[in-house]
């Protein structure tokens, strides 16, 4: 499906979700768990990511054995709270009120309700939907791509006035970022593309493609600069508790 203008109004909008809280094994660095709700001028909610699937949020312990999460971290939050449908709740939006969901890659912690919205069609990389399955977590892939619409988009693509999907691969084979240019000025979402700014420093060590993560961070940063463009990381320790979450809202 042609994703290009499928949005109709300018984001009016931002919310940041809060999925949980996470403490990677290695490092020790706590990170936030983020999502996020763009509202348009036309009335259309555009969901960004859906956090780690709901069997987290009811049985911690026995969802991180059966993953086998504990390799990489601790689930330090996650309940009932930090699912899509009660951060949506805090917002005022229900489910069926989602118009368009963005995944911008498809590790566990950021695809865990892609297939709770069905009114919504879902727009992915193309590189990423190529997968046989979900990347979920190292070589735990139970999930299977819901029977959905998609969107798949290659290279950066403007879906609407003010919002615009930028190629960033690297940390992931199809990982996108988002530029949102809301009413105060613009807003960049580079989810995992740039997790915290430090990692630029770190050259992206670790991730899938090393060298097409500088690339992209270096791209996505020099954007930013020429649009003065206020930069929300991915799973950033410092900036997370300074973000403001739903239902706070940046517009």
């Amino acid at each position: 499906m042609q994703a290009e203008g499928f949005v109709k109004g300018r984001p009016t909008e931002l919310a940041v979700l809060n999925y949980g809280l996470f403490k990677v094994h290695s490092n020790g660095r706590i990170i936030g768990i983020c999502g996020f709700v763009i509202r348009t001028e036309a009335g259309e909610l555009i969901l960004i990511d859906t956090g780690l699937p709901a069997k987290y949020a009811t049985d911690t312990d026995a969802a991180v054995k059966e993953d086998r999460l504990f390799e990489f971290g601790e689930v330090l939050i996650c309940g009932p709270d930090n699912l899509p449908e009660a951060q949506l709740a805090k917002l005022g939006i229900k489910p069926a009120d989602v118009t368009l969901q963005i995944c911008t890659h498809t590790h566990i912690d950021h695809v865990g309700g892609l297939g709770d919205f069905p009114a919504s069609p879902i727009l992915i990389s193309a590189a990423e939907r190529a997968l046989r399955r979900p990347l979920y977590w190292g070589d735990v892939q139970p999930l299977e791509w819901p029977n959905r619409n998609y969107f798949e988009v290659e290279g950066d693509v403007e879906i609407g006035p003010g919002l615009t999907v930028l190629a960033a691969p690297g940390h992931a084979p199809g990982q996108i970022a988002m530029m949102v240019d809301l009413p105060s000025g613009a807003f960049l979402l580079t989810s995992d593309a740039i997790s915290r700014s430090a990692e630029i420093d770190e050259k992206f060590a670790g991730s899938w493609d090393e060298q097409a993560a500088i690339a992209s961070a270096d791209r996505l940063m020099r954007l930013a600069s020429q649009r003065d463009a206020f930069v929300i990381y991915g799973h950033c320790p410092e900036q997370w508790p300074e973000l403001k979450k739903a239902p706070e809202f940046y517009r």
